[in-house]
């Protein structure tokens, strides 16, 4: 183990894409939060409910704003009408714009020069990049998956488990063949991805209660085939996904067990018409190495 670092949190980690649980607060700093509609009570009542779960009060304004932070980023960059927003968050047409506003002003918002519509904004990435940065696993791990990706031609991804989800954390891209899109900061659904399917493997009190929505016509459908999936990981130590969240594409996940609590893993994708058993071989063998790599030089868990 090297010298102690401080890692994150064990347990769903803040969203990269949008930073929001990193950074809640500037917006709300700026007083010009939404009013509160007519006939509601004033801001100090209305605003601080009590949060049953952890008996801390919340503050409503703070939890809308990254309610809709989380709604905007959650859509990839598409440009968003004010009707479509306060619909899909079923809240009044004019707090929600008040709201936009107040983000737009900040940064963490941005409109087309219509002021028409609405998308995540650059302060978003600011607080995503520096959530990256200030994690000792992430800058630990690329040196490893930047080796692992040159070694096997292919591409490779680090992810961390946020509730029914795995954010992508790093992804170093094959030379040999070109991306449709970026990985880090995007989102899956656990259950359709090798690098969820590894990490509930291990951490079986995370697996959700219902499977999320297909991705594909090749995603799991059946609860009972996902648990034989599971089990099966656990048996052979990694993960198989075959075109269930992009067609086209092979995935192989082994779960990272520094942590007492197992939320993160490391994979890689393979197109299919690139697979073969020998090359199979080549990447889990190499996969193992990585994956060792990184757990024997991981900080101690707190």
């Amino acid at each position: 183990m090297t010298r102690p670092a401080t890692g994150p949190a064990n347990g769903p980690a803040p969203d990269p894409a949008t930073g929001a649980a990193a950074h809640p607060a500037p917006v709300p700093a700026t007083g010009s939060a939404p009013s509160a509609e007519p006939g509601t009570a004033p801001r100090a009542a209305a605003d601080a409910t009590p949060a049953p779960a952890s008996g801390a009060r919340e503050v409503k304004s703070a939890a809308r704003t990254i309610e809709l932070l989380e709604h905007l980023a959650a859509r990839q960059g598409a440009l968003t009408r004010l009707r479509e927003i306060a619909d899909a968050l079923n809240w009044p047409r004019s707090s929600t714009h008040a709201l936009l506003q107040t983000l737009v002003a900040s940064g963490w918002v941005q409109t087309d020069p219509s002021g028409t519509f609405y998308s995540i904004g650059i302060r978003a990435l600011l607080a995503g990049t520096s959530y990256l940065d200030r994690d000792p696993r992430v800058r630990l791990a690329h040196p490893v998956l930047a080796d692992l990706s040159a070694a096997l031609g292919e591409t490779v991804h680090l992810a961390r488990l946020d509730r029914d989800q795995v954010v992508y954390l790093d992804t170093v891209e094959s030379r040999e063949y070109p991306r449709v899109m970026p990985r880090v900061g995007r989102r899956l659904p656990a259950v359709h991805t090798a690098l969820g399917r590894a990490i509930l493997s291990e951490n079986p009190a995370a697996v959700p209660p219902e499977l999320a929505p297909p991705l594909t016509r090749f995603s799991l459908t059946d609860p009972s085939a996902l648990a034989a999936e599971l089990a099966a990981t656990r048996e052979r130590g990694y993960a198989v996904e075959v075109q269930e969240n992009t067609e086209g594409l092979r995935c192989y996940g082994m779960a990272l067990r520094y942590d007492r609590e197992v939320i993160d893993a490391i994979s890689c994708s393979v197109p299919l018409p690139r697979h073969s058993p020998a090359h199979e071989a080549e990447i889990l063998a190499a996969l193992r190495a990585a994956r060792d790599r990184i757990e024997e030089s991981a900080p101690a868990p707190a």
